[in-house]
């Protein structure tokens, strides 16, 4: 991918920075180098190396579907530290 001053303008004007002519320059050449080492790619030779299309080998595992018998609602509000009614009562977080 070649770059140029208008890469670099989209690609601010998409993080919505404003860059001034100086900093366009100094990203141009570090967007230029950081795309250099992946080019170094291309030199490898993977000849015979198949393709890692799915790294996760174990795959998913899932539990058996059991029917239990759930707590109670008081159940579960006896362990509350404060509560109303039949909901758990919270702190206020909104400022």
């Amino acid at each position: 991918m070649a770059l140029d001053l208008d890469v670099v303008r989209n690609i601010a004007h998409l993080a919505r920075l404003e860059l001034t002519p100086e900093e366009e320059q100094l990203y141009l050449a570090q967007l230029e180098h950081i795309l250099g080492y992946f080019s170094r790619l291309d030199e490898v030779d993977t000849t015979g190396v198949e393709p890692a299309t799915d790294l996760c080998v174990k795959g998913t595992e899932f539990r058996d579907d059991v029917v239990t018998n759930s707590p109670s609602v008081e159940d579960w509000l006896a362990n509350a530290p404060s509560r109303r009614e039949r909901f758990f009562r919270v702190p206020k977080i909104i400022e």
